[in-house]
C-alpha cells in the first residue's frame, strides 16, 4: 500500500507500485535541493493523470502522444505517463537531473510495459529568458551554465508541439511564481503554433497549499498577467483517482493538495 510521502522521506529507495508497474525510486533528503525526494503532489498528479489522460491523446493519431514536465524530481510522474503510453520529456536543474532524475529513469526502463511510450530527460531552467531557449540541444532547452554546447543532431527529441503539460510541487517561492508562468505561456504558445489544429495544450498543476497568499498570487497572475483560465479539479474527481489507484489515506495526510487545469485560448 502507498503511504503519503511526507512519511517516506527518510527511505532512500521507494518501492512504488503504480498501474502494472513497480517502480524503484531513490531519493535524497539531504536538503540540498526540494526535488532530490517524492511529494505529495507528484502521487497525487500521478494517479490523476492516469484517469483523465486518455482525452487529451490526439484522435485517429498514430504517434503516440507528447508531454512536458516541468520539475521532474525523482521522475515519479514521467515513469507513470510513459507507463500509460506517452512520450514525456522530463526536465529539471542539474543538480536533480544529476543526482536522482536520470539513474531514476534508466533504472525502471525496464519496469515499464511494451507499449510504454519514451522517456527524455532536458535541463530547462524557468529563469532563463524564452528568447535564450535553444531546440537544438537535447540536454538543455535553457541553462544557465555557458559550459553546454548546442548541437544540431536532434533527431527524435522531443519539441513541441505538446498535447500536455504537467507539474507539481513547484510552486513553494514567491520570486519562481512568474518564471513558472512565463514557461507554462511560452511552452503553450510554442505548442499552439506548430500544431495541426492551433491548440495549446492544457497544463495541470498539483500544488499543496501551504501558503495561501503564495498559490492565490500564482492564480491571480496565472488569469491576469498570462491570460490562462484556470480552474480547479473538484476534490471529489482527485479523491476518485487516488481510490482507483488503491489509495485509500486518512483525508488529513493531504487535506492541502490541489489540482488546478489552466488552459490558454487557442487565438492567443
Amino acid at each position: 500500500m502507498l503511504s503519503p510521502a511526507h512519511l517516506t522521506k527518510h527511505i532512500p529507495v521507494l518501492t512504488y507500485p503504480f498501474a502494472t508497474s513497480t517502480f524503484y525510486l531513490a531519493q535524497l533528503d539531504d536538503g540540498v535541493s526540494n526535488g532530490t525526494a517524492l511529494w505529495l503532489g507528484a502521487q497525487c498528479l500521478s494517479l490523476y493523470l492516469a484517469q483523465i489522460h486518455s482525452k487529451h491523446k490526439p484522435s485517429q493519431s498514430v504517434i503516440p502522444p507528447r508531454v512536458v514536465e516541468l520539475g521532474s524530481g525523482i521522475g515519479l510522474t514521467a515513469l507513470a505517463l510513459s507507463a500509460l503510453g506517452w512520450d514525456v520529456l522530463a526536465t529539471d536543474i542539474p543538480h536533480v537531473i544529476s543526482n536522482v532524475l536520470t539513474r531514476n529513469i534508466q533504472h525502471n526502463l525496464a519496469q515499464l510495459p511494451p507499449t510504454s511510450g519514451t522517456i527524455q530527460i532536458c535541463e530547462l531552467d524557468w529563469t532563463i529568458s524564452p528568447e535564450r531557449w535553444t531546440w537544438d540541444n537535447a540536454i538543455a532547452i535553457a541553462s544557465a551554465s555557458p559550459s553546454i554546447a548546442s548541437y544540431t543532431d536532434q533527431a527524435g527529441f522531443l519539441s513541441p508541439p505538446y498535447d500536455l503539460i504537467c507539474s507539481a510541487d513547484t510552486v513553494y517561492s514567491a520570486a519562481l511564481i512568474e518564471p513558472l508562468l512565463r514557461t507554462f505561456h511560452t511552452l503553450c504558445r510554442l505548442s499552439a503554433e506548430s500544431s495541426t489544429f492551433g491548440r495549446a495544450p492544457p497544463v495541470y498543476l498539483c500544488i499543496e497549499r501551504r501558503d495561501p497568499g503564495l498559490v492565490e498570487r500564482l492564480l491571480a497572475d496565472a488569469k491576469n498577467t498570462w491570460g490562462f483560465n484556470v480552474c480547479r479539479i473538484p476534490h471529489r474527481k482527485v479523491t476518485k483517482a487516488m481510490e482507483k489507484g488503491g489509495v485509500v489515506w486518512n483525508s488529513d495526510e493531504w487535506a492541502g493538495i490541489e489540482i488546478w487545469k489552466l488552459t490558454l485560448p487557442w487565438d492567443v
